[in-house]
């Protein structure tokens, strides 16, 4: 199976779109400290900041996601439990951002997104728990679903 270049090219679209977003973020953080933009008389600082920290956050994220999944292509085993957790929690993220970018950037970050959310789902699933064997399968004895050597197999 190709799990493993799947995990890896996620991980690298991923820490693509990390450096994107915080690049995005300071964009926007500079336009706003440059134009002394305010939003409901919030302080124009503050606002430069919480875009900031805004980006770095999500970018930290998205980074630790790509970590996550190069460590499951370079090991070739499934993640556990705080890792499928994290790798979850990103498809639902590119989900909802995918649905609201569509309506406010256009089709092209719709379909970057909706790619993103593919190459996770595809990494989780071709990651997925493997199916435990039957007792004596791990020394050769038995047909791996629990029945002994001799015996049918159960259907």
């Amino acid at each position: 199976m190709a799990r493993r270049p799947v995990a890896v090219v996620a991980a690298i679209v991923l820490l693509v779109e990390a450096v994107g977003i915080v690049l995005i973020n300071g964009i926007l953080a500079t336009f706003v400290d440059k134009q002394n933009m305010s939003l409901a008389h919030l302080d124009p600082g503050a606002m430069v900041a919480g875009t900031w920290a805004m980006g770095g956050v999500f970018g930290l994220y998205l980074a630790t996601c790509a970590v996550v999944c190069l460590v499951m292509g370079l090991r070739d085993r499934a993640p556990g439990r705080i890792a499928r957790i994290l790798l979850i929690s990103c498809a639902i993220v590119h989900g909802v951002f995918g649905a609201l970018t569509v309506g406010l950037v256009g089709w092209d970050a719709f379909a970057f997104l909706m790619v993103v959310l593919a190459l996770i789902v595809l990494t989780l699933v071709a990651y997925g728990k493997e199916k435990e064997k039957g007792p004596g399968a791990e020394n050769g004895h038995g047909n791996g679903n629990g029945a002994e050597a001799g015996a049918p197999a159960a259907v």
